[in-house]
């Protein structure tokens, strides 16, 4: 037996899974009906507690392989049910193992459709898993519960290499993911990846073609030493933004961001390229969007959101384009393609 609890007090009922112990964090939905590995692993995730709305969840095991990062980020697994036994050539483990090995907690059993209902509704709200039914103390915590500095977290602590025979990019890991690395390797780019505080003077003396902001977690605002940066290097060098680093480009740009009441998160949004009119399903997980009116001058929203209508791209008329989504997971990969051109 165990117990969700969300921030405006209501209580769920279930059956934990993975690690025993007690968690606290902000419980945010994810639509995918797939890809719980590389969500689980994403380091966007970083302090939050991750429900999906597929009601079957580890049905093809744990494949390491497709694994975003070294290790989870995630708080905790919240899921309608989960497989025991799973059927897949390529898992190595069941999901329940591995959520004990990396001591992640989690909970299956509960109205997982209602629960995104109350977050659709309320927007997102901080959540308790416990054993037990969570006490006064408890329910303090999880009122006062912030995630704090998460970039600073889950980037890399010191730069490395990446070899290749084409141009030299500088990578700023904002909690990049295995895969956006494994795009610009396949198009033999010779990387260098750098902490997110790495000093704008090393890429710009460092013989980089140009820079790529990645993913990661948390409000782009936090992060102002980061859009300071950016700032020193626009119109330097050609960047490419993807998800935070979208919204750290557009900061840097002199527009505004907004939180979304409950985000985007999975691998089935609709995304519209506004330049060939084509409609794009587009993998996400973001809190945070760009306010289109406060966008500079000098530039052009490229992608809107079908759902919202939210900025999802922008072109900048000084070497800068950025994205929201995740351009390696669906058929916009051609953006790397377009980044190249730009170097």
């Amino acid at each position: 037996m165990g117990f969700l609890g969300l921030e405006d007090g209501q209580l769920f009922e279930g059956r934990l899974i993975g690690s025993k112990r007690k968690a606290i964090g902000e419980i945010v939905f994810n639509t995918g009906m797939t890809g719980y590995e590389e969500i689980l692993s994403d380091p966007s995730y970083f302090g939050q507690m991750v429900l999906m709305t597929y009601p079957l969840i580890g049905n093809y095991g744990v494949n390491l392989e497709d694994m975003e990062s070294s290790k989870p980020h995630i708080k905790a697994l919240v899921v309608r049910e989960l497989c025991d036994f799973p059927s897949n050539w390529r898992s190595e483990q069941d999901l329940n193992s591995w959520l004990v090995k990396h001591n992640i907690p989690g909970i299956q059993g509960v109205d997982t459709r209602h629960i995104t209902k109350i977050i659709k509704e309320k927007g997102v709200m901080n959540a308790i898993i416990s054993e037990d039914k969570p006490t006064k103390e408890d329910w303090d915590k999880v009122k006062a519960y912030k995630i704090k500095e998460p970039v600073k977290k889950v980037s890399v602590k010191k730069a490395y290499k990446i070899d290749g025979s084409g141009k030299n990019v500088a990578v700023v890991d904002l909690g990049v993911k295995r895969n956006i690395l494994n795009c610009l390797i396949e198009r033999n780019l010779n990387l260098t990846v750098f902490p997110y505080d790495v000093e704008p003077s090393e890429i710009l003396y460092g013989g980089f073609h140009g820079v790529v902001f990645t993913n990661g977690p948390g409000n782009p605002k936090d992060n102002k030493e980061i859009i300071e940066n950016i700032k020193a290097l626009i119109g330097k060098k050609p960047i490419m933004g993807i998800c935070l680093g979208h919204q750290l480009v557009a900061l840097a740009q002199g527009a505004d961001a907004q939180r979304l009441k409950y985000g985007h998160r999975g691998g089935n949004h609709p995304v519209k390229d506004l330049k060939s009119g084509k409609m794009h399903i587009t993998a996400q997980n973001h809190s945070y969007a760009v306010i289109a009116e406060t966008l500079p001058k000098n530039s052009k929203v490229t992608f809107i959101n079908w759902h919202d209508k939210t900025v999802e791209g922008v072109k900048y008329s000084n070497n800068c384009f950025t994205v929201q989504f995740y351009p390696e997971a669906n058929d916009t990969g051609y953006l790397y393609d377009e980044f190249l051109r730009m170097m």
